[in-house]
């Protein structure tokens, strides 16, 4: 069965609907749901089942996995923000006695602390929480497998500690921080750490048969920050929104962006997916997602938001094994993007004219490379190569005659404008480069100087 929204093409939504019918009939999934945000607003949501006549919607709830983790590191990018940690501070500050203190809050985030990727046995997935009370049960005497920082090792003990972390930062349980800095702002009224009807059973399928076996749903205690969440397509459709745009109730827009932010080298072999501080980051057929992956006994779970096209995907089964919904929601965003491109906003005249900067504006030089400079919204400076490959950059402004670059090479470094005694601009200096109007233009503070006898051809 497929929603009434009508904000996408016919063919669009049969193309979307079709996906999600092959995901579950080939993946042999009890049920499958699917949703699609664009913009901001919900554009369509789908499922299949395998119980004729009845099928879940946006709003029942599967069991989501390790996209609880992001939940996660939302929190903990909420308490830097607000100055109680450094993300660079060593655990044992915030948290002593966990026996891991020398890692940093920013390795546990993005995964390259070193941990062990599970929890001492049995598997903790699939028993009580009970059975782990204390975080030297979940870590286990062998949890540091790699030196710090050195590479990404998934560890789910790691949000484990960060969830504990989160609890000692603010004197209350990570459910009621949850629930009072995200859950409830954001208005995801149907995301739970315990079921809530209408929501589906977890299953496994028989490899070799088409039958099925029942999943216990464990309440996995301490190690809930890790992967305890219940939530339905709609809710996730609307944090994706949030992990694209931010929202000042939980997260400003340059917070989000830092989470989007690779952490640590990708795996060798690996270099189209990393991870950034509680998000994956994948190149998926030439479209940078952000999201996360999830599952435990019974469930698998997708989220994937292009920020560059605004559309983001979940894709939800109650199966311990079979379809991917990782790469079905992946795919959702694909057939969205590339069967209706998101339709630029019109172009616009910025609101004045400010003769200084429109001075500044043009061709410059750095040594003999050809660059121009733009000038955009809110004293913004855009610098680009003129041909050829080269270095590109944004800036933003931070003083009169100052800016601070946003992007690539230049990320971070000052662009600053470098005047004559006279007040006539002389270059522009860039991190130590100087770029001049004309190449080698003599007098204009080109390091080394300029060989007084000037351009020359070679004598005949």
């Amino acid at each position: 069965m497929t929603s009434s929204l009508e904000e996408l093409l016919p063919a669009t939504r049969r193309a979307l609907f079709h996906r999600l019918a092959v995901a579950q009939s080939e993946g042999r999934a009890p049920s499958f749901v699917g949703a699609v945000q664009r913009d901001g607003q919900l554009v369509w949501t789908g499922s299949r089942t395998c119980v004729e006549g009845h099928g879940p919607d946006a709003d029942t709830q599967y069991r989501i996995g390790s996209i609880t983790k992001t939940f996660t590191a939302v929190l903990v990018m909420r308490l830097r923000d607000e100055g109680l940690l450094d993300l660079n501070d060593p655990l044992d500050k915030h948290l002593p006695g966990t026996g891991i203190g020398e890692v940093t809050i920013a390795q546990l985030l993005g995964h390259s602390a070193g941990l062990s990727a599970e929890a001492p046995a049995p598997w903790w997935e699939r028993t009580p929480g009970s059975l782990r009370p204390e975080l030297s049960d979940v870590l286990g005497d062998g949890a540091e497998m790699h030196p710090p920082g050195r590479r990404h090792h998934y560890s789910n003990p790691g949000y484990t500690v960060l969830g504990s972390l989160v609890e000692a930062v603010r004197g209350a349980s990570w459910e009621e921080v949850l629930t009072r800095e995200i859950l409830e702002p954001l208005g995801l009224r149907r995301t739970s750490m315990q079921a809530q009807a209408p929501h589906a059973g977890g299953w496994a399928v028989h490899p070799w048969a088409d039958v099925m076996l029942p999943e216990p749903a464990e309440d996995l205690g301490l190690m809930a920050p890790a992967g305890q969440l219940w939530s339905t397509a709609a809710d996730l459709c609307r944090f994706a929104g949030f992990l694209a745009e931010g929202d000042d109730r939980v997260l400003r827009a340059e917070t989000v962006r830092e989470m989007r932010t690779p952490s640590v080298p990708p795996e060798a072999g690996e270099w189209d997916s990393c991870y950034g501080l509680g998000l994956q980051i994948v190149r998926n057929e030439g479209r940078t997602l952000v999201g996360h992956s999830g599952s435990l006994p019974g469930f698998l779970a997708g989220l994937w938001v292009s920020v560059e096209d605004g559309v983001a995907a979940v894709a939800l089964a109650n199966a311990t094994s079979g379809p991917l919904a990782a790469t079905v929601a992946a795919d959702l965003v694909r057939i969205v993007s590339d069967a209706e491109p998101r339709i630029p906003e019109p172009w616009r005249p910025l609101p004045e004219a400010d003769r200084e900067l429109l001075a500044l504006t043009g061709p410059w030089y750095w040594g003999t490379y050809a660059f121009g400079l733009r000038l955009v919204a809110d004293r913004g400076l855009e610098l680009e190569p003129l041909r050829g490959a080269g270095r590109r950059a944004r800036f933003q402004a931070s003083s009169e005659e100052t800016w601070v670059g946003l992007d690539g090479y230049y990320a971070g470094e000052t662009l600053r404008v470098v005047r004559r005694g006279d007040g006539s601009v002389s270059h522009l200096d860039l991190g130590s480069f100087v770029f001049t109007r004309e190449p080698y233009e003599p007098g204009d503070g080109v390091p080394g100087g300029v060989d007084p006898s000037g351009w020359r051809g070679i004598p005949s």
